[in-house]
């Protein structure tokens, strides 16, 4: 089992340190006298390190490959005020040697529970054709095991194991609020998206070994690739309306927004704007969300967490600029009983 991790190396600076990490990102490089180097960014289920190794590097990066698990032996150091790891040498870890799941993060809900939410979801909506589709989706047998296991990202938000999942019963939630300020909204239609938007993540992500893009997913992307799997799930049911099918498949299309953002068209729909913009809000308060757990898990000495690319800035740390008690959220899984007692706006008919 894993001894060390990488949220415990704030606290090893300028130690020696032998520890498993997964190789997220392998460059062979050279200095500006000429010598090789190998630039490494090393990872586990807590965070990511850059590490760097300037000695024997030509040897060392004909042993292993990126997204391999590697034995590390360094020196723990701080660069331009960040951890870095100076490596001496390493090697792969032996299968016997190491536990997947210490190596990706995981998400910290019941994944099973998040599941049965969706499924009351689905079987809840009252239009007899997206159901069947949300039903055909979630109880299909090679997609379920995918779809709670997949992240909802690479980087950007919800990257991690079970993420996509997470993502969508938190988007799903959003839009049962939102439809009670709206009740022109349908809402079948609406959470239909919710659930269906991402599906495409589950081919397009790798995440087995690290989080990365499959061939399938450079080549096709998410969009395309869920346009296929619904085309084929909506043909399967008997007497699917053509222009129900026609809103769904918009829904899907147009989520990302914009032409520049992904979608190849613009959403021209009430439930497509509101899918986008909800769509939006969760991945942004999770980017921020992951941003400040980092902060807190460094013990990072700043009122500000590092620059987030996802969201273009650094994120205040508001309670400890305020010198408050950190926020104590409801935990994990308690968020949806919110709604227990409450009767679902009514669904408009699409």
């Amino acid at each position: 089992m894993k001894q060390l991790f990488v949220s415990d190396l704030p606290q090893q600076e300028n130690q020696t340190i032998t520890a498993f990490f997964l190789v997220q990102m392998k460059s062979l490089r050279t200095t500006r006298e000429g010598k090789p180097y190998l630039a490494l960014r090393l990872g586990d289920r807590t965070g990511t390190v850059e590490a760097r190794m300037w000695d024997e590097a030509d040897e060392a990066a004909a042993e292993f490959d990126q997204s391999d698990v590697v034995k590390v032996e360094g020196t723990v150091e701080n660069y331009r005020g960040e951890v870095q790891l100076k490596v001496r040498r390493l090697r792969r870890a032996k299968p016997d040697e190491v536990e997947p799941v210490d190596f990706l993060p995981q998400t910290q809900e019941d994944v099973e529970a998040l599941y049965a939410e969706l499924l009351t979801v689905a079987r809840g909506l009252s239009n007899e054709h997206l159901r069947a589709l949300v039903l055909a989706v979630l109880e299909d047998p090679e997609l379920m095991p995918r779809l709670k296991r997949a992240p909802g990202a690479k980087t950007i938000h919800h990257a991690f194991i079970g993420g996509l999942l997470e993502h969508v019963v938190s988007l799903c939630r959003l839009c049962r609020l939102a439809a009670q300020n709206y009740p022109e909204i349908d809402l079948d239609l609406l959470l239909t998206g919710a659930v269906l938007h991402d599906l495409g993540k589950i081919y397009e992500l790798s995440y087995e070994r690290a989080l990365d893009y499959t061939t399938e997913g450079n080549l096709l992307g998410h969009i395309s690739i869920a346009q296929d799997i619904l085309t084929r799930k909506m043909e399967a049911i008997p007497g699917f309306p053509e222009r129900l099918r026609a809103l769904v498949l918009h829904l899907l299309l147009s989520h990302h927004g914009r032409l520049e953002f992904g979608s190849p068209v613009t959403p021209k729909l009430r439930e497509a704007v509101l899918l986008n913009f909800l769509d939006d809000i969760d991945s942004k308060m999770e980017a921020m969300r992951a941003s400040l757990a980092a902060a807190d898990s460094a013990e990072r000495e700043s009122d500000w967490t590092e620059w987030n690319r996802a969201l273009e800035r650094p994120v205040l740390r508001r309670e400890r600029f305020l010198g408050e008690e950190p926020v104590k959220a409801l935990p994990k899984g308690e968020s949806g009983k919110l709604f227990e007692g409450e009767p679902a706006p009514p669904a408009k008919k699409a």
